[in-house]
């Protein structure tokens, strides 16, 4: 039986938050220095894990500004 291994309920990520683990270690810890953040928190976010409201929104509105920085190029 190897179901027992595996958690029983996976966090479901968000668009932004997959995209943003999918971001190099540096652009990470920018985004999160912008927020004003920990990386570790924002990792922890983009994870699925628990941190407040407002380093979430902080989060989210950094990755939309550097997404909006991207398509002016």
């Amino acid at each position: 039986m190897r179901g027992f291994l595996q958690p029983s309920v996976r966090p479901s990520l968000s668009e932004p938050q997959a995209a943003f683990s999918k971001l190099p270690r540096g652009k990470r810890s920018k985004l999160a220095k912008l927020a004003h953040t920990t990386l570790v928190k924002a990792d922890q976010w983009a994870r699925g894990g628990v941190v407040t409201a407002e380093v979430a929104k902080a989060l989210e509105g950094a990755l939309g500004s550097l997404k909006a920085k991207g398509k002016k190029k």
